[in-house]
C-alpha cells in the first residue's frame, strides 16, 4: 500500500477560508466558487503546512479590496439619499 503524504493548512488559509466566507455571506453569492479558485503550496519555512501562493495571496487581495471600496461607495451613496 502507497503511504501518502500528510498536510496541515496553514493559519493563513484557515483565515482566508473564513474570509471568503464571510465576503459570500455578505454579498450573497456562492462560497463553493471563490473556494475551488485558492491555490495553495508546501511551505518553504514549515515542512507539511500549506500555504497560499504568492500569486493567489495578491490576487485575493486586490478582491477584497475592490469589494472593501464598493461597500464604502455603496455606504456613501446611501448616506446621502
Amino acid at each position: 500500500m502507497k503511504k501518502h503524504a500528510n498536510y496541515n493548512l496553514s493559519d493563513e488559509v484557515i483565515s482566508h477560508v473564513a474570509k471568503l466566507l464571510q465576503m459570500a455571506i455578505l454579498s450573497g453569492t456562492d462560497v463553493v466558487d471563490n473556494l475551488r479558485l485558492i491555490r495553495v503550496c508546501e511551505s518553504t519555512e514549515k515542512k507539511g503546512n500549506l500555504v497560499l501562493t504568492p500569486d493567489y495571496r495578491e490576487i485575493a487581495d486586490n478582491q477584497v479590496e475592490k469589494m472593501l471600496l464598493r461597500a464604502q461607495v455603496l455606504q456613501e451613496e446611501t448616506e446621502t439619499e
